[in-house]
């Protein structure tokens, strides 16, 4: 759980493997001696604490059908003629094998991973940034990267993580890594964040998106169990963040997850539109297949799962 989370509470882990705490605290300090996990107050973190990160071989292992399942979601929010940026992660590989058959799109990214996924797509146009190769990742990551982004405008950015919480938003492990992400964030009108149930509540060392920038959450529906990503996503739905759930029913339908609602079409949030480089914004009225950027949540139900804009809970 360490492993997948990054970090767990004394209380998660005894409710689990239904035990004590006592119990639990006693386990933890036996694998802290063997080196495998680090002691919080009141839980345990992998060895290093927030400054440790898993290598891609590690990540590409964990939650892979949840990473599927969000993909799928995912690229339906996608339109063709559109520009948008990908940043770094296994989620986002996902998600980029999936784009590879929307015509016409600009991909701009600091991932080797997601433009070798989009390396064979002949109606795809690949924009990397330049920077330095950060080989845990595959991702360019330095000044040369971050230089690279400025004054660059996409419709929307779609960023992965380490953790993500409705107090801090998303992060991540590397400093580097977190400000080539920022630098991705300012280069887009939306910022839809693709994150696995496993994230949900988990905390690291440096903060890449607040939580009021982030326009939708892309995840996996929770088990039953998981208290603490239910209760992390209607933070976030609290905090105006839409909330589309890639399998299963939407999130306020499920089981242990009271006080989420499905927002009326009324209550989303106001349509950005973002015109993309070297397109003119389109008017009412104009041409018959001139391209238009669509609002993420004029999304509706697909194949790879269904959407369910939150709103916040009613006081």
């Amino acid at each position: 759980m360490v492993r997948a989370n990054g970090a767990v509470s004394l209380r998660e882990l005894a409710r689990v493997v239904q035990t004590s705490e006592v119990t639990v605290r006693r386990d933890v300090r036996a694998l802290e001696a063997e080196g495998l996990l680090d002691r919080r107050h009141g839980g345990a973190v992998l060895p290093g604490g927030f400054t440790r990160e898993s290598g891609f071989p590690q990540k590409s292992h964990l939650a892979t059908a949840e990473k599927t399942a969000i993909a799928d979601l995912a690229a339906g929010f996608v339109e063709e003629g559109e520009a948008i940026v990908v940043g770094a992660g296994t989620t986002t590989q996902e998600l980029a094998r999936r784009l590879a058959r929307v015509p016409g799109l600009t991909v701009v990214t600091n991932s080797l991973l997601v433009a070798q996924a989009l390396a064979h797509a002949n109606r795809v146009e690949v924009v990397m940034t330049g920077g330095t190769l950060r080989g845990s990742n595959y991702a360019l990551v330095g000044s040369g990267a971050e230089q690279s982004l400025q004054g660059l405008r996409v419709s929307r950015a779609f960023l992965s993580g380490s953790g993500l919480t409705a107090e801090r938003g998303l992060s991540t492990s590397n400093m580097l890594s977190a400000s080539v992400d920022r630098a991705l964030v300012q280069a887009a009108g939306e910022v839809v964040v693709l994150a696995d149930h496993t994230k949900l509540g988990s905390d690291t060392m440096f903060q890449t998106v607040p939580t009021d920038v982030i326009t939708r959450l892309v995840t996996d529906e929770p088990p039953a169990h998981d208290d603490r990503a239910a209760t992390e996503l209607q933070a976030l739905a609290d905090q105006g963040v839409q909330i589309a759930v890639a399998s299963g029913s939407p999130v306020g339908q499920g089981p242990g997850q009271p006080g989420i609602d499905a927002a009326p079409p009324e209550r989303r949030g106001p349509r950005r539109d973002v015109p993309l480089p070297g397109q003119r914004r389109s008017h009412p009225g104009g041409a018959a297949g001139a391209p238009q950027l669509r609002s993420a949540g004029s999304l509706a139900d697909g194949p790879g799962g269904r959407v369910a804009d939150l709103a916040p809970r009613r006081r």
